[in-house]
């Protein structure tokens, strides 16, 4: 069944002495705004994460595939979906609006990101489109962070060395070198230190379209905490989502009405950004603290400091609560 409450989400993540999200346009420099010079981590980074963590913690299960994987042709999983759900019962069948529906339906059921994340499913075959129940927003350090450029060496070249077809040719051209010339240059970018906050949207209302469950609910919240558990490398440093930090709002309604409280439940009982504050509003750093090295440095809210200011009709939990509910 599709989840019943509308949820949002807030969790906070750190990245010490590495690039947490590279800006292919600034050669691969971490992401910052221009202004006020805050770190940025895009949400196609954050999915990216959580499609990794669900290929590793569900590789075999036939509802978790991931639609979106690296080095893939999309269009191959549409036509998938065409020969599976629509051309099995009539091969010259063509992308009506039935047909259209059967392989979305299709998709959406074998699909996790395309149930969470949705996707645009008319590049090949049509299968129109899906608008996911889960929407990411761009992560943002809650101080300014400072890029850092890092020359390294590395010991060895790569050369295409003209004439050299075998090994033998290419040892003997290495040995012909001088050992200045067998080293090269290379450049890091790099921040010391960044907390992020980051935020994520979730609807009832289009799960209802997707099939979007409370199972699925369960392995996005398993993979926001573990997605760098599982991803790491030397370029991203030490990344770490902190589960005493991870909040999730859960709108459950007021009204004494069973159905007028599952509408509520819903639509929801208070603005996204009025939940967020409860958190961001809350979050500084310790006194005397100028130049922040770890989340150590910072007063974060608990858990029963939020609950404490949450509206009426709205729930909030710990993310790990809720990955292993």
């Amino acid at each position: 069944m599709p989840i019943e409450n509308r949820y949002e989400i807030l969790f906070l993540f750190d990245c010490e002495n590495g690039n947490p999200n590279g800006d292919p346009d600034s050669a691969n420099a971490p992401r910052v705004d221009p202004e006020d010079f805050h770190g940025l981590v895009s949400d196609v980074a954050l999915k990216r994460r959580v499609r990794n963590y669900v290929t590793v913690a569900r590789p075999a299960d036939p509802a978790y595939g991931v639609f979106i994987e690296h080095a893939t042709n999309l269009n191959r999983r549409i036509t998938e979906a065409y020969e599976q759900a629509v051309w099995n019962k009539d091969a010259k069948a063509t992308a009506t609006k039935p047909s259209v529906n059967e392989a979305r339906s299709w998709l959406c059921e074998h699909f996790f990101d395309i149930r969470a994340f949705g996707a645009v499913l008319s590049t090949g075959p049509n299968a129109g489109q899906v608008r996911g129940p889960v929407q990411f927003s761009f992560a943002r350090s809650i101080d300014p962070v400072v890029s850092m450029d890092v020359a390294i060496t590395r010991m060895a070249v790569a050369e295409n060395v003209k004439g050299a077809k075998t090994s033998a040719q290419y040892k003997e051209w290495e040995d012909s070198q001088p050992e200045d010339e067998l080293r090269t240059m290379g450049r890091k970018t790099l921040i010391p230190y960044g907390l992020f906050v980051a935020k994520a949207f979730i609807s009832a209302n289009l799960a209802e379209q997707t099939g979007f469950s409370d199972a699925d609910l369960r392995l996005l919240c398993e993979s926001i905490l573990n997605m760098y558990e599982h991803d790491r490398s030397s370029s991203k440093g030490v990344m770490t989502v902190h589960p005493s930090s991870a909040f999730a709002f859960k709108h459950v309604g007021t009204d004494s009405d069973a159905e007028q409280r599952k509408r509520q439940a819903k639509l929801g009982c208070a603005s996204a950004h009025e939940l967020f504050g409860l958190v961001t509003d809350r979050i500084r750093l310790q006194e005397g603290v100028i130049a922040p090295r770890s989340i150590r440095d910072y007063v974060i809210p608990s858990l029963a400091e939020v609950r404490a200011v949450c509206p009426p009709g709205v729930e909030v939990h710990l993310l790990q609560a809720l990955a292993t509910s």
